[in-house]
């Protein structure tokens, strides 16, 4: 099973305030860790939303908001793609991760292309990715 691990949004990250040295090295051992059992397949953080825009879809038409977006439980500083054998596999794993400044994150499972059944046209059932376009090579 594949998880989407999100880390919140902070007052600190959306003002741009850089993790301690000590931090990153325990991240970084983490993640480490992570990979060397076979977990990890992505790990990024994000800059704060005052980089960022958002896209909103609407009777056909789409508008844009550019950050700096309120501080609200939907902001996200960071993520991480794992894969476990179970959800609770995946909350062991997090539990462990190094942070203690009331940071927070949200497990999500990620949708396989079974999930799609029969919705699935037969040219995406057909890859492992589904319709994921591919990762360009840099």
């Amino acid at each position: 099973m594949r998880f989407m691990v999100i880390v919140k949004a902070s007052k600190d990250s959306e003002a741009g305030v850089m993790p301690s040295t000590e931090l990153l090295t325990a991240m970084g051992k983490f993640n480490e860790e992570m990979a060397a059992a076979g977990l990890m397949e992505a790990g990024e953080g994000l800059h704060p939303t005052s980089r960022g825009a958002r896209v909103k879809y609407s009777g056909g038409q789409s508008s844009v908001s550019r950050g700096p977006f309120d501080l609200s439980g939907d902001l996200v500083a960071g993520f991480w793609l794992i894969k476990t054998k179970s959800l609770e596999e995946a909350i062991d794993w997090m539990k462990r991760a190094p942070f203690d400044g009331g940071e927070e994150i949200e497990i999500r499972q990620v949708f396989s292309p079974e999930d799609f059944g029969e919705a699935l046209t037969p040219n995406c059932a057909r890859t492992k990715r589904g319709c994921a376009p591919k990762r360009r090579r840099k």
